[in-house]
């Protein structure tokens, strides 16, 4: 659907842009992207519309395999943020797991953002190529 083709390309770009901001003032319409619920919601539509792009298949396109490198990067990056939002507001203290995770995701996850926003970039140029 290219209702998700265009939100894919949107969640990655906005999310890429996130991960790979460090300190700063950051303003996208309006909207500081440094808030906590802004930040919720761009991993939550991230995660959910990565989720949609691996399920759903534009006509001449390869079912799952077609949007992959897109799909990934935009479950992978909506996952850091909601795990960044969920450990901020988190009162308990940190298991094994969550020690993982950080080590594994957070460290990198200027390297996932910049991944991701190439993926918007290239699935916004090159629409039919496979694996983009």
């Amino acid at each position: 659907m290219l209702q998700f083709y265009f939100l894919s390309i949107v969640m990655n770009a906005l999310a890429g842009y996130i991960l790979t901001r460090g300190e700063g003032p950051l303003v996208f319409g309006g909207h500081s992207l440094k808030d906590e619920t802004f930040t919720l919601v761009v991993g939550i539509g991230s995660a959910l519309t990565g989720l949609m792009k691996i399920l759903s298949v534009i006509d001449g396109d390869v079912p799952v395999i077609g949007d992959l490198f897109p799909a990934m990067t935009g479950i992978l990056a909506g996952f850091i943020l909601i795990f960044e939002y969920y450990r901020n507001r988190s009162s308990l203290e940190s298991s094994d797991g969550v020690e993982k995770v950080d080590r594994l995701l957070i460290a990198n996850k200027k390297v996932i953002g910049v991944a991701a926003f190439a993926a918007a970039v290239l699935h916004f140029l090159f629409p039919t190529v496979l694996l983009l």
